[in-house]
Formats: C-alpha cells, sequence, structure tokens
C-alpha cells in the first residue's frame, strides 16, 4: 500500500512539470489553506441569503470543525510530509504532518454543508472541492492516502451535522439526510483502515531515520 501511495503521488507530482497546472494547483492550495476560501464563501452565502443565513453559519461552523477535527488527528498520527527524490513540493506547508490532508477535510465538508442549501452549491462547491483535493497531490504535499482520509472525514463531520445545519429552515432536507447517511454508515470502516495504514507507515520511517 505504501508503494502504492508513493507512485500515485509521483505520477500527479509530474503534473505539476506543466507551468500552467503548477500554477493552478498553487493556487488552490492557497486558496484553501485553513479552510480560507470555504469559511469566506460561507460567510458571504450568510450575507447575502438572509432567508438561510443561521443555516449558512452553521455550515460554515461544520466546515470550520472539520478542519479542526484533520488537525487533532495530524498529532495523533504524525505521519510526515512525502519526499520525492526528483520533485520537490511547489508550496511550502503551515505544518510537517501529513495524514490526513486538511484541505481535503475542509473541502468535502463545504461540499456536503454548502451543496444542501442552495441549488448552485450543488453544482460549483463539489468540483472546488474536487480540484483543491487534486491539487495538494500535484504540489507533492500529500500522499493520495491522505486526500481520501481528509474527504472522509470531512464528509463525516459534515453529514453529521446535517440535520443541526439545516434544521427546520429547508424544507428538502430528507435528501441531504440520506447523502449524509450513506457518507457516515460507509466511511468510517475506511477511515480506520487508512489511520492504520498511515500509522504503520509513520512508524516505519521513524524506525528507519533511528537506525
Amino acid at each position: 500500500m505504501r508503494e502504492v501511495d508513493r507512485r500515485l503521488l509521483s505520477a500527479m507530482r509530474d503534473c505539476g512539470t506543466d507551468q500552467r497546472v503548477a500554477a493552478a494547483a498553487r493556487g488552490l492550495s492557497w486558496c484553501g489553506e485553513h479552510g480560507a476560501v470555504w469559511i469566506a464563501a460561507g460567510l458571504v452565502g450568510a450575507g447575502a441569503d438572509r432567508e438561510r443565513r443561521g443555516a449558512w453559519l452553521r455550515g460554515t461552523a461544520l466546515v470550520g470543525a472539520a478542519h479542526l477535527a484533520s488537525m487533532a488527528v495530524k498529532l495523533a498520527v504524525r505521519r510526515a510530509r512525502p519526499q520525492l527524490a526528483a520533485l520537490r513540493p511547489l508550496v511550502s506547508t503551515a505544518g510537517r504532518h501529513s495524514f490526513p490532508s486538511s484541505h481535503a477535510a475542509s473541502a468535502a465538508a463545504a461540499a456536503v454543508a454548502f451543496g444542501a442549501l442552495r441549488p448552485a452549491g450543488r453544482h460549483l462547491v463539489p468540483p472546488l472541492a474536487a480540484a483543491m483535493c487534486v491539487s495538494r497531490l500535484v504540489v507533492g504535499v500529500h500522499y493520495p492516502t491522505d486526500v481520501v482520509a481528509g474527504v472522509l472525514l470531512g464528509g463525516i463531520t459534515a453529514g453529521l451535522g446535517a440535520a443541526w445545519m439545516t434544521g427546520p429552515v429547508i424544507a428538502s432536507t430528507a435528501s441531504t439526510a440520506s447523502r449524509a447517511a450513506v457518507i457516515v454508515s460507509a466511511a468510517p470502516p475506511a477511515a480506520t483502515a487508512l489511520v492504520g495504514v498511515a500509522s504503520r507507515a509513520a512508524a516505519t520511517e521513524g524506525g528507519a531515520a533511528h537506525a
């Protein structure tokens, strides 16, 4: 699994040798730092959509919660950032730990939360969130399993908070709740497995460093 992870990362990082791709990936990574673009979008939505202001603010809180949860898992797992011999990362990082991707966690939370509030959100946010997740591989600062785990964590966080977010404001919450239930029921086994893989990889790397 570790070797597959590294090979997939290397293939994605190779895409960054195209200057246009590299510029787009850098821009997405910068916008997603600490969930900034999603928090800003939630606040703009709250200001513009008075009917759903409370839901927008609660959705923004879920994005922040997903980011904080990812930071807590990083401190527990302590997986080192990837190091590719041939290609250096295209961006600097705020921390040394890699698993899970906080960018992916906040992006997935925004896709679930904001996608439930307006039809435009369902069409615009998921593609942008997916592009942001991919950008972390292109810039070379996360393994694919980091990104997948971040997506699962963010999706679970927003899914669990979906009913609290929408409350009585939105009448069509049944479909949202159903989608959230699917995410929540399917994600924990995969997330547990990914945490185990990352923990073993971190332990292996740590042992090699002390050898």
